[in-house]
């Protein structure tokens, strides 16, 4: 069923009068769904290359506070504590960030409807933001991109009907899966793309994950990762990638890391694993 969402970008304004500005993050708020998501772009090389007298630190410090501030507001709307009261996306998002004449600022409101509102804000991230990302900045892959092969394999041996998306609460944080099925323990398939050209980005995306899996401990349910590993092309990013992999390793639980180069034959065999226990429409 498809829920309503509300959206705005931050947006870095280098000049009030000129009024230039670069997309930076995008915020997307849904009450129905108790979901608030957010991101942001830490990098600042576009900026730079943009506007040239780019103050590093002082970005970076601000994008991380704001960053920090919605991963709270987050668990707030998710737990229906939403200590703002907000009812609206643009009185939430000011009362992170207030409007007045610094360089970051909201845009206006938009919206639509979706079935995915943590899928819609990665969507609206990659063509807001990524999209616009020059050279090595720029996202080379993204996790549906990633995830092709398995949902194709899925769908042509005939099985897609029995994966669904799958929520797994812990006590304190609850993330939606794309792939779900279960057996004797619910299985869940994450496409996780570090086809990224930012060391940097590839570790943070990892201790992201990692985060999350300490986050999941203790669910209602028993449940095993399996993490489809989008892999960089650039030979810049090989170390990143190695330091990711160990990082995902260290995900508290039952899981199991999927290499690129793997993902089709595991595709093959999860396909045949859902044919023949034959589970049904899952509960």
């Amino acid at each position: 069923m498809k829920t309503a969402y509300t959206y705005v970008t931050l947006r870095y304004v280098h000049d009030p009068v000129t009024e230039e500005f670069a997309n930076v993050g995008v915020v997307l708020f849904s009450p129905e769904a108790r979901c608030l998501e957010a991101r942001f772009s830490h990098r600042y090389r576009r900026l730079k290359s943009m506007f040239l007298n780019i103050d590093q630190e002082h970005y970076r410090f601000q994008i991380r506070r704001i960053s920090n501030r919605f991963e709270l507001f987050a668990k707030e709307v998710a737990e229906g504590l939403n200590s703002h009261k907000a009812t609206d996306i643009l009185s939430l998002v000011h009362g992170v960030l207030p409007k007045d004449d610094s360089s970051l600022q909201w845009s206006q409101g938009g919206g639509g409807f979706t079935e995915n509102p943590r899928l819609e804000i990665e969507r609206l991230f990659e063509r807001l933001v990524e999209k616009y990302i020059e050279g090595n900045e720029r996202i080379s892959r993204t996790d549906d991109e990633v995830a092709k092969p398995f949902r194709a394999t899925l769908e042509t041996r005939r099985v897609a009907s029995f994966v669904q998306p799958k929520r797994i609460s812990g006590k304190d944080f609850e993330y939606d899966f794309q792939f779900a099925w279960k057996n004797s323990v619910w299985h869940l398939y994450e496409p996780v793309s570090f086809d990224l050209l930012d060391p940097n980005s590839i570790r943070d995306k990892a201790n992201r994950w990692l985060g999350r899996g300490m986050a999941l401990q203790d669910p209602n349910e028993a449940f095993k990762i399996y993490f489809l590993l989008g892999e960089p092309k650039s030979d810049d990013a090989k170390g990143a990638f190695v330091n990711a992999r160990h990082i995902l390793e260290k995900v508290p639980g039952q899981k199991q890391l999927v290499q690129e180069a793997w993902i089709e034959k595991f595709s093959q065999e999860v396909a045949e694993e859902i044919a023949r226990h034959n589970t049904g429409p899952l509960a």
